[in-house]
């Protein structure tokens, strides 16, 4: 997909891109200059939620469990 930037410096996103990564009114785009190329990322209004749900199955358990287990030898020191 190809855009123009306009005599202001405006870019416009496609449609199907702003679909895809559900861009909005107001949403906010991190630009990264990485050599001669450069990424858009979109951040998310709410980073926590964003993140939700997106760990491994049973990593909170386990890390409950770790820290139980810290507190156990550090109560025994």
């Amino acid at each position: 997909m190809r855009t123009k930037v306009t005599k202001r410096g405006q870019v416009s996103v496609p449609s199907e891109v702003r679909k895809k990564l559900q861009i909005g009114p107001n949403t906010t785009l991190e630009w990264l200059v990485e050599g001669s190329t450069v990424r858009v990322i979109p951040l998310p209004s709410d980073p926590v939620k964003a993140f939700r749900g997106s760990g491994k199955k049973g990593m909170v358990g386990r890390l409950l469990k770790d820290r139980r287990q810290d507190r156990r030898r550090e109560d025994a020191s």
